[in-house]
């Protein structure tokens, strides 16, 4: 699902979330941490406010990206052994470009809900258009 700007949206689930809290008010009086937990029902409404793409991809999966691409392009003109060489480190970094294709693209949101809420860096799949 892509959720875009303005949309608006339903959370998909009951949602729970727990941190530490930290107060606002008069923090010199107390320097102690104290839990804190929220829970959100399913088919509680908000406004899409911002959408981030987090793009998952490791140094060994750019760099299996460039050798590949410099295989399929120059394969046929390289020496054997360096072709050789260059097939074997491909090879050796194809888990990664595996890993990196699964997952590619990761999506968070920040959603205003209608009872004045904020959720920030919430996975997308969170919620579903109203």
């Amino acid at each position: 699902m892509a959720l875009k700007e303005g949309q608006r949206v339903r959370l998909a689930a009951d949602t729970r979330l727990t941190d530490w809290v930290a107060m606002t008010q008069d923090p010199s009086s107390s320097t102690e941490a104290v839990a804190g937990s929220l829970s959100l029902a399913e088919g509680t409404e908000g406004t899409v406010v911002r959408v981030v793409e987090h793009d998952r991809q490791t140094q060994d999966s750019r760099e299996y990206e460039r050798l590949k691409s410099l295989l399929d392009d120059f394969g046929p003109q390289l020496p054997v052994e360096s072709k050789r060489q260059l097939r074997e480190k491909v090879a050796g970094l194809e888990p990664a470009w595996i890993a990196y294709e699964e997952e590619r693209l990761r999506v968070t949101v920040r959603v205003r809900f209608d009872n004045g809420f904020i959720l920030d860096e919430a996975h997308e799949d969170l919620f579903a258009p109203v």
